[in-house]
């Protein structure tokens, strides 16, 4: 009985010690930070337009509605037509505007004497043969287009200048890592992180095209596909 009472203080001793330390917290030390270096590399890819897109309009006016709707759509019949004549798909014609409004007629002395009625139709046409669109606007003015504008260039499938683009940028940016790590004396390890932007395509320069002699010349120029990655590799 004696026996056992002294194991129940001395439990009950122990249990206050602990209670007293409150809980253990045990500390370790924090690894060291991964020894890294970061670069960017830059791709680029120059390419030769291949298709153009350019508005055609007509527009007319008279005194009346009719006759000026008439008038344009007579002649935008006939401006189709002639785009059409070059190998142009009726899906690469779109109507993109379409209008009629009437526009005061004023006086010497700036006083309303009437009115015209103004009609506009302006198609989006997307041309696939360079050589032809200097040809095609001139046959679209003498059909009886008399607004021309926005021409665009661009290069239809950039799939693969895209790849090259990238592919060129990272060869450039690892070919700089190992630049710097042999200055320095280290290796350059494993790939930690890898990030990139492909930037829209911009004419760099220009060229003179002519169609024909009887056509209008064309600036055409050229586009490129730049690429930027920015790689962090480890250092051994």
């Amino acid at each position: 009985m004696r026996t056992k009472l002294l194991v129940f203080i001395l439990v009950l001793m122990l249990g206050g010690v602990l209670s007293a330390c409150g809980p253990t917290t045990i500390y370790t030390q924090p690894e060291p930070p991964a020894r890294t270096i970061t670069v960017s590399g830059t791709g680029m890819v120059t390419l030769t337009p291949d298709v153009a897109y350019v508005y055609i309009g007509v527009q007319t006016q008279d005194a009346s509605a009719t006759k000026a709707m008439d008038d344009n759509n007579a002649r935008a019949q006939a401006v189709i037509e002639a785009i059409k004549s070059f190998g142009v798909k009726n899906e690469d014609i779109k109507t993109t505007n379409f209008s009629i409004y009437p526009q005061p007629v004023y006086d010497e002395n700036y006083n309303q004497v009437g009115v015209t009625y103004v009609v506009n139709n302006t198609v989006y046409v997307t041309v696939r043969d360079l050589d032809k669109l200097g040809a095609l606007l001139d046959a679209s003015f003498r059909a009886g287009a008399n607004t021309i504008h926005s021409i665009s260039f661009d290069v239809a499938d950039k799939t693969n200048a895209i790849s090259q683009a990238r592919l060129a940028a990272v060869e450039n940016a690892r070919r700089q890592a190992e630049e710097l790590a042999k200055a320095t004396g280290v290796e350059i390890g494993k790939v930690q992180t890898i990030t990139y932007y492909d930037s829209t395509p911009s004419p760099v320069y220009y060229a003179r095209m002519d169609a024909k002699a009887e056509g209008v010349p064309i600036e055409v120029g050229s586009m490129q596909i730049v690429t930027t990655v920015t790689i962090v590799y480890e250092i051994k």
